[in-house]
């Protein structure tokens, strides 16, 4: 038993990264019900910045500082800044197995975004799994009878799309640069965001009362941010570090699996059979698509020229 988990540990480690953002998905819905988004997100990331900071930075403190450190902390703003900040405030319209299941067309959204920005050479089986993949997201949301859904879904998706884009620009720019100090300075870029919208927020309206909401309700914030900016990304650089990127990607296809189970174990939430047969076609797009890509890496790898 324990030589099978040894052999397979990086698979695991990237099914916990999985399970652990779906997981924390769920509970940051439970936060919600006392805990404004505004408020919220500063509180994820000061549990999360306390947990992986002083870790990161230590083990880094030698290397020296690339031209595009600068850069990347500024991506700290767009991701987890200003990304989470939108998609918390969409999920206290929506439901937490709808929201997963949107944050699911992410690499979807990234191989678009590809294409468009970096001329990245999109095959038929991708557009097919794309335009599958967007007919299962009509599936899972359409609600006419609750009005505020068009929000939550729209604020959802351009989180999702923020996302798309740091990833997008993060492919540029972090090539010689240490990935674990470039989240420990991304993590305090996006609390400092997160603080000074607090501020403003409460500057301009009606002061948040702070002192009003239950420990458990903080218990579920500084959870949720371990879970989702500390534990979930250390897991997922584990595996990614001994497995191709293109088969680590994959496994963010499990995300919904967990965040679908957890908010019908914690929150009671549960889908019906159109959103059932939506769930199934976003998984199924995006796992084609994923295997697409990492068919035409391994086709290259194979078709390359060697020296020596």
């Amino acid at each position: 038993m324990l030589t099978t988990v040894h052999r397979h540990r990086y698979a695991f480690a990237l099914v916990g990264a999985a399970a652990s953002w779906g997981l924390a998905t769920v509970i940051a819905k439970s936060a919600l019900e006392e805990i404004p988004p505004v408020a919220l997100l500063p509180a994820q990331l000061f549990a999360s910045t306390l947990l992986v900071t002083p870790f990161l930075l230590a083990r880094h403190r030698q290397e020296p500082r690339t031209k595009n450190l600068g850069r990347l902390t500024a991506l700290g703003v767009v991701n987890p800044g200003i990304s989470y900040a939108l998609g918390l405030i969409g999920l206290t319209y929506i439901t937490a197995s709808e929201a997963v299941l949107l944050w699911a067309t992410e690499p979807i959204m990234i191989m678009a975004l590809a294409a468009l920005m970096l001329r990245e050479h999109v095959t038929k089986t991708q557009a097919i799994a794309a335009g599958a993949a967007t007919f299962g997201v009509v599936l899972v949301v359409i609600a006419p009878e609750r009005s505020n859904q068009p929000i939550g879904i729209t604020l959802t998706l351009v989180a999702v799309a923020a996302c798309s884009l740091y990833t997008i620009y993060s492919r540029k720019w972090a090539v010689d640069e240490s990935s674990g100090r470039v989240v420990a300075l991304q993590q305090v870029a996006a609390l400092v965001f997160a603080v000074g919208v607090l501020v403003v927020v409460n500057l301009s309206t009606d002061s948040i009362v702070l002192a009003d909401i239950s420990l458990r309700s903080w218990g579920s914030a500084a959870l949720s941010g371990c879970l989702y900016y500390g534990v979930a990304f250390w897991l997922y650089l584990t595996g990614l570090q001994h497995t191709p990127a293109s088969v680590a990607g994959q496994y963010i296809n499990l995300i919904p699996i967990f965040g679908i189970a957890a908010s019908r174990a914690l929150l009671g939430e549960q889908l019906n059979r159109r959103q059932w047969l939506g769930a199934v076609v976003i998984i199924l797009s995006v796992m084609v698509a994923a295997r697409s890509i990492s068919n035409r890496s391994q086709n290259t790898l194979d078709t390359a020229p060697t020296t020596g």
